[in-house]
């Protein structure tokens, strides 16, 4: 991380805080994958990170406060990853970065449904989604609907349709 910021700018001052671009796909694979520990980060990485990198950005991303690390109760060797409530906060960036990009750019059918039904949903699916986190990430009650179990049905049956 870095050990002075360039400017007091907030835009920098989040750039510099998240790190590069691997820190965000790390976030997104915890977040809409769920994806907790570093194998099956590794493992299921569509964009192929080096298991270095992977290694460096969850040290960076815990030391700054975006996740959290505990033991795996079921594995003595393994550690589960969790965002922490600055990390969830991330939703409404991510869902923004998503619909920017299924606008602008040609993502994938399969890897652009959550973003789709995020930018529809808009803030009150967003508030719903980082409610479920927080369920799922820092032990907050259950809320009443699966908003990750929605998205992830999406994408499942996106991937069946190509």
């Amino acid at each position: 991380m870095p050990t002075a910021e360039r400017s007091g700018c907030p835009i920098n001052l989040t750039l510099e805080h998240l790190g590069d671009r691997w820190s965000l796909i790390v976030i997104r694979d915890i977040m809409f994958g769920n994806r907790r520990s570093y194998g099956d980060l590794l493992a299921r990485s569509e964009e192929g990170i080096a298991s270095n990198i992977l290694a460096d950005r969850l040290r960076r991303l815990t030391a700054s406060g975006l996740l959290s690390r505990h033991p795996d109760p079921a594995h003595r060797q393994k550690v589960i990853f969790s965002l922490t409530e600055a990390a969830i906060q991330l939703v409404p960036l991510l869902a923004h970065m998503g619909a920017w990009g299924s606008r602008h750019l040609r993502p994938s059918r399969e890897l652009s449904v959550r973003a789709e039904l995020l930018e529809q949903g808009g803030p009150p699916l967003w508030d719903a989604f980082m409610d479920e986190l927080r369920h799922i990430h820092l032990g907050a009650p259950k809320p009443d609907q699966s908003v990750f179990a929605a998205l992830q049905a999406a994408y499942e049956a996106a991937c069946l349709a190509d």
